[in-house]
């Protein structure tokens, strides 16, 4: 027994407690030291089309034309840029009406029906792999598309069709946790004051997880704008800026990953490549930026 009449901790505690110390802060060192790793190697890739190929920014991300073979070969990548965005946007503004619905119906509408029945079909959507839906996009809802509308059916409608499915369970599970943490003071509140169950969730349980509601929405926007095997099956992979919905084009996972294998490191394609995987990662870092603004506007 020490002077002060603290009992002093065992040596075994001790020496675990600084065991699981050290073993947590190797942890931590490795994975910032990865992380660097990951940024510093793409980018050191990337920026070596500016600085060592001589290419500039304009054609890069302003030129339709890409045509890495040719004489002399340019590298245009405003078309894969372009379909990207076009896919990622529409993919969410089909599937961010669905899921937040969705999460509506199963905490406030029909919670047992909801999470007995719905979210375990959700939380299934969310374990097939990405070529599965790809292949179905192609079995189905590219000829769908063929029969309907003008065109070949492939292009970013069916690319986005696809990516709204796949993005579903990412925004309905983040809008139903947060439904759930709402106070239910909050909605006791509002039915106090003669509202009803609609008037609630309208004025007061939208409007109050709103920002939680968008986190989902954006996180399911980076899940589809890095996505390449299920898009890559059904958007055409076609080289040009689409003039419709319904026309063949490509996005930028899609170029990188039909064209990488058929490079050399070191080469010209081959760094304007590593270029396009660099503005994958800094829309990426974009994405999380929005994901934090949001969490602290929520949070506020």
């Amino acid at each position: 027994m020490a002077r002060t009449g603290r009992r002093q901790k065992p040596k075994q505690h001790l020496i675990e407690e600084w065991t699981g110390k050290i073993f947590t802060s190797l942890c931590i060192v490795f994975l910032v030291v990865t992380i660097f790793s990951i940024v510093y190697f793409v980018a050191t890739k990337g920026l070596s089309t500016f600085l060592k190929d001589g290419i500039s920014f304009a054609e890069i991300f302003g030129s339709k034309e890409w045509k890495p073979d040719g004489e002399p070969p340019l590298f245009g990548a405003l078309p894969f840029i372009i379909g990207s965005f076009s896919t990622s946007l529409l993919a969410a503004l089909i599937s961010a009406p669905l899921g937040i619905c969705a999460a509506l119906f199963m905490i406030e509408i029909m919670p047992k029906i909801g999470r007995k029945y719905l979210q375990p079909v959700i939380e299934l959507l969310a374990g097939i792999p990405s070529v599965v839906y790809g292949f179905v996009g192609l079995s189905v809802v590219v000829p769908f598309y063929r029969d309907v509308f003008p065109g070949q059916g492939l292009g970013i409608a069916a690319g986005a069709t696809v990516l709204s499915i796949m993005i579903l369970p990412t925004i309905t599970s983040i809008a139903t946790d947060a439904l759930a943490a709402l106070p239910s003071g909050l909605k006791e509140g509002s039915y106090a004051l003669g509202a009803t169950r609609w008037q609630t969730l309208y004025r007061t349980v939208l409007p109050t997880t709103l920002p939680a509601l968008m986190t989902g929405v954006v996180l399911g926007m980076a899940r589809a704008f890095g996505e390449a095997l299920a898009v890559q099956m059904v958007i055409g992979n076609a080289p040009h800026i689409p003039g419709s919905l319904f026309e063949s084009t490509s996005t930028l996972t899609s170029v990188i990953t039909l064209s990488m294998g058929n490079t050399v490191m070191g080469t010209m394609q081959n760094n304007v490549l590593w270029t396009l995987a660099l503005i994958l990662m800094m829309m990426t870092f974009v994405f999380v930026f929005v994901v934090r603004w949001l969490e602290g506007r929520a949070n506020r």
